[in-house]
């Protein structure tokens, strides 16, 4: 148990090489918030206007009328981690808006077993301890018309904190800026996410990292060097557009896209040197605004097969929501926990405008 600990902790700090851009640094603020927007397949940069749009693009706060919250619970890899998401937001004047959102992503009670066996060679159940490791992202909200009709910004501030038990501990600052634009009833978007790159600074408690440095295989002592403190994230782009068409009898369909972009070389379907693009597509049908049903597709990613042949894979996601006198209940099926299996998990979240209590 000692050596896996030793592993998981060395692992984890693999992505902390000083100066070195990383592939899933904070990958956990990519995830996505809200049920409604998993069912799209988080197609929402162009169209996204209420409490949540702090993170999808904070521009779209400036559609809030009054004041809204909202509230959001997912399980993640077969119920063994859990994410949460609690956002605020308010209309400042008819030109501005403010939000600010916390993100947990986090897996409890860990059993440290790093002291199971004491200086005798004895096992001693009772030296077994818990520990969490957990990610948090906050963020700060802050949008504003522009003199151009149609045209609008917003940018975000991003502080971010991550545990793992007494092992270690980082903070991160980071920056969005993100603009939408309407004309004709179409719907342009784009999110600049992590503009400046994010930049995590990680402290390690020696003292318990020795306690897990000398693992032993083979009769053979691994020493392991503290691992580097510096984590940086790249900038990534979304793109978007999206366009709602009204029928008769009170239905509708809302039409959106994203292009979701990496400067770097991922498995996305365009793939080179420099950027890697993945599309999504999300479509969320309306009764009388009562009642949606939604679907989308996204995550495109080139997968490489046993046989060693390419196939395109991409995940689907479906999604139910009901809106009721200020209060939304949203629900998706979602390949959030795997995203190459078909391991599907159940979110919730609701959102509520705090008007309906005035």
């Amino acid at each position: 148990m000692k050596k896996l600990l030793l592993f998981v902790f060395i692992l984890v700090f693999e992505l902390t090489n000083s100066q070195t851009a990383r592939k899933y640094s904070n990958e956990f603020m990519n995830i996505g918030v809200d049920a409604r927007a998993f069912g799209m397949a988080n197609a929402m940069v162009s169209h996204t206007g209420d409490v949540n749009s702090g993170y999808w693009n904070p521009t779209g706060l400036l559609q809030i009328e009054d004041s809204e919250l909202s509230l959001m619970h997912a399980s993640y890899f077969a119920n063994i981690a859990q994410y949460d998401y609690a956002a605020y937001a308010k209309k400042i004047d008819d030109r501005s808006a403010w939000g600010a959102s916390m993100i947990r992503f986090g897996v409890d009670d860990i059993l440290n077993t790093t002291q199971l066996i004491d200086s005798n060679g004895n096992i001693d159940y009772n030296r077994i301890s818990l520990f969490s490791a957990a990610d948090y992202g906050v963020t700060f909200s802050y949008a504003r018309k522009l003199p151009i009709q149609g045209l609008q910004y917003g940018v975000n501030a991003k502080v971010i904190r991550r545990i793992i038990g007494d092992f270690a501990s980082s903070w991160g600052f980071g920056f969005d800026f993100g603009m939408q634009f309407e004309k004709n009833d179409w719907k342009f978007g784009v999110m600049l996410r992590d503009i400046t790159t994010t930049y995590n600074i990680w402290n390690i408690n020696e003292e318990e990292f020795k306690k897990i440095q000398d693992a032993q295989t083979q009769n053979q002592f691994q020493n392991q060097d503290l691992p580097e403190t510096n984590e940086i994230t790249l900038p990534k782009a979304q793109f978007g557009l999206s366009k709602k068409f009204d029928f008769h009898n009170d239905m509708s369909l809302l039409a959106a896209t994203n292009l979701n972009m990496e400067f770097q070389q991922t498995n996305d379907i365009i793939s080179t040197s420099a950027v890697s693009i993945a599309p999504a597509i999300g479509f969320e049908f309306g009764y009388n605004n009562l009642a949606f049903v939604r679907a989308g597709a996204g995550n495109f990613q080139n997968s490489l097969q046993l046989d060693g042949s390419e196939k395109v894979s991409f995940q689907p996601n479906i999604g139910l929501g009901f809106h009721y006198k200020g209060i939304s209940v949203d629900y998706a099926l979602t390949d959030l926990g795997n995203q190459s299996a078909a391991l599907y998990s159940n979110v919730f979240s609701v959102k509520i405008d705090l008007s309906i209590f005035r």
